[in-house]
């Protein structure tokens, strides 16, 4: 089915944004978009940035983003931070780069499920319903820039969604990076402790502050996340929540559908597919605190490659889950652009 998109009106002033402080003096344009899910009714939140007066892109040089089962995409993806966000930081490298919000999440439409009681319904949003989301995407973007194949990069339940959708559709992926791969679960999970799932759940900012930090050394908390980070991002996330933002204390609504999924598989030891179907070339990305989605995840992923024709990880260290938004973060952004940028062939 032809991908069919429409522009949110808004301002011109909206759309297009002026970074004076580029690095590499390149002016960035913001575009915003929705894209209809293939299910009626249902349309997902699409940011784009690219350099200014750029239009036509290769597709080696564009990048679409997706989030983890917690949180949406424009909050910590382009969350400027020391007045710079990861998805600036790419733009700025001469890309064409999107992120998406699954429905349930951001800006995108919220399932019906989640204006009733969470007990009402079954977890909704599960992975073989974020792959829908996403394959959705990806042929707005391939149809938008009239090519055959883009880079994909996910982090934490992003993994599962990317590596699926390109272990699926190869030919329409050209490089995949995974930022906190997820595999089979043989610890105790930080966010699924056993209790009856409904079809949503909520978030404190407690409890993400909470969560953030299980794992990091009593001695390195103080310094992990640089002064008003944590409320820049608490702030701009929770109040992407039209309902749980007005709470008190605010909340943020979370579908269950991950949680669901990671009892049934990746927490039974069964996994919803096979690494060895991606035969693109593959990046792994991980820090070394992660508590929620630990190391023997990247090593176990990493080995289960075994088609990709080339891969690489980097493990970093002084690091989280949401190493993204700490001290370290350069390091993640540096390793993940200098994979994207090479122009290596097999056997060269």
């Amino acid at each position: 089915m032809k991908a069919t998109f429409r522009a949110f009106s808004a301002a011109p002033s909206f759309f297009r944004s002026v970074d004076a402080n580029a690095a590499n003096g390149r002016q960035l344009v913001m575009e915003e978009f929705t894209v209809p899910a293939a299910d009626p009714g249902i349309g997902l939140y699409v940011r784009n940035k690219h350099p200014r007066g750029a239009n036509r892109f290769p597709g080696e040089k564009i990048l679409l983003y997706v989030h983890g089962t917690t949180y949406p995409a424009e909050t910590a993806f382009d969350l400027k931070l020391n007045g710079l966000s990861w998805m600036d930081y790419i733009a700025r490298h001469g890309y064409d780069v999107y992120l998406v919000d699954m429905r349930g999440y951001g800006k995108s439409t919220r399932p019906p499920e989640m204006d009733k009681p969470a007990a009402d319904n079954a977890p909704i949003v599960r992975t073989d319903t974020a792959l829908k989301d996403v394959g959705a995407v990806v042929d707005f973007i391939l149809e938008r820039r009239g090519v055959s194949r883009i880079n994909l990069l996910g982090w934490s339940w992003g993994t599962s969604i990317m590596g699926w959708y390109t272990a699926r559709n190869n030919d329409k992926v050209h490089r995949l990076v995974l930022y906190a791969p997820g595999w089979i679960r043989t610890t105790p999970s930080l966010i699924n402790a056993g209790d009856k799932l409904g079809a949503y759940r909520t978030v404190s900012r407690d409890a993400a502050k909470d969560r953030w930090l299980t794992g990091v050394p009593e001695d390195k908390k103080a310094d992990l996340i640089p002064a008003g980070w944590f409320e820049a991002w608490a702030d701009a996330t929770f109040a992407t929540d039209p309902v749980g933002s007005k709470q008190t204390p605010p909340v943020l609504r979370v579908p269950n559908g991950f949680l669901q999924d990671s009892r049934e598989s990746w927490g039974a030891g069964k996994a919803l597919y096979d690494p060895a179907g991606i035969r693109v070339p593959t990046f792994l990305a991980h820090a070394e605190w992660d508590a929620d989605l630990p190391s023997y995840m990247l090593h176990a992923y990493f080995a289960k490659l075994t088609h990709a024709p080339y891969k690489r990880y980097v493990e970093i260290g002084e690091g989280t889950h949401t190493v993204i938004m700490e001290k370290n973060r350069m390091q993640l952004f540096q390793a993940v652009q200098q994979f994207l940028d090479e122009r290596l062939k097999p056997n060269q």
